[in-house]
């Protein structure tokens, strides 16, 4: 059965999307530092190439991921994915995002999630767009938050961790009558981004 959502690219004004394939594992790897990985499921073992081909292939079998470009220069900034698809309830989670230290608090973050979302919404018609992070990672929640969507609560002991640590995990959602307002949100912040002087200089998460 074909994979749902059905893998595509998505472009945006400074972004652009690709399905993530072995050969974005380089630049994946040059984006990456070990600290990205701190709250994720899934790391890079070992630190390498490799490691990095052997991370793309877990997220293919997990899921529906993508590589985050520059657009103008074709940089592999991150990585972003759809998870958890449930295509007879048109749901799906956005999820397993990370950017290269230098692109967070860019314009980046924004449209990446903007492209997401229209498909999600637009294309696909879904009715709901779930986002998670462990609880501890005060930078994702902010993120999430700031995009416009809306907390739902923390499982507890939702999944033991590599290292052993028992995460509790925070939920939020963005359901298809608050899409509208999501979307002039984050088209504003883009916008305002066009003023600036560059990625840089652009809101944050």
């Amino acid at each position: 059965m074909p994979a749902w959502p059905p893998a595509k690219v998505l472009e945006g004004q400074y972004v652009r999307l690709e399905p993530l394939t072995l050969n974005h594992a380089p630049g994946l790897l040059a984006a990456a530092d070990p600290e990205t990985f701190r709250y994720m499921i899934w790391t890079p073992e070992p630190w390498g190439v490799d490691g990095f081909e052997k991370y793309v292939q877990l997220r293919q079998e997990g899921g529906v991921p993508f590589a985050v470009m520059l657009k103008e220069s074709g940089e592999v900034v991150g990585s972003s994915s759809f998870l958890e698809p449930r295509e007879e309830h048109k749901a799906v989670e956005i999820g397993h995002t990370w950017y290269g230290e230098k692109h967070r608090g860019t314009v980046v973050n924004p449209e990446a999630k903007l492209l997401l979302m229209s498909y999600a919404f637009d294309e696909l018609g879904c009715v709901r767009l779930q986002l998670k992070c462990d609880d501890r990672n005060e930078r994702s929640k902010a993120g999430i938050l700031k995009l416009g969507a809306q907390p739902e609560g923390v499982f507890r002991n939702q999944m033991i961790m590599s290292d052993g640590h028992l995460r509790r995990t925070a939920y939020f959602s963005v359901i298809s009558s608050e899409w509208e307002q999501v979307r002039a949100g984050l088209v504003e912040r883009i916008e305002r981004f066009s003023y600036d002087q560059g990625p840089a200089s652009a809101s944050g998460q």
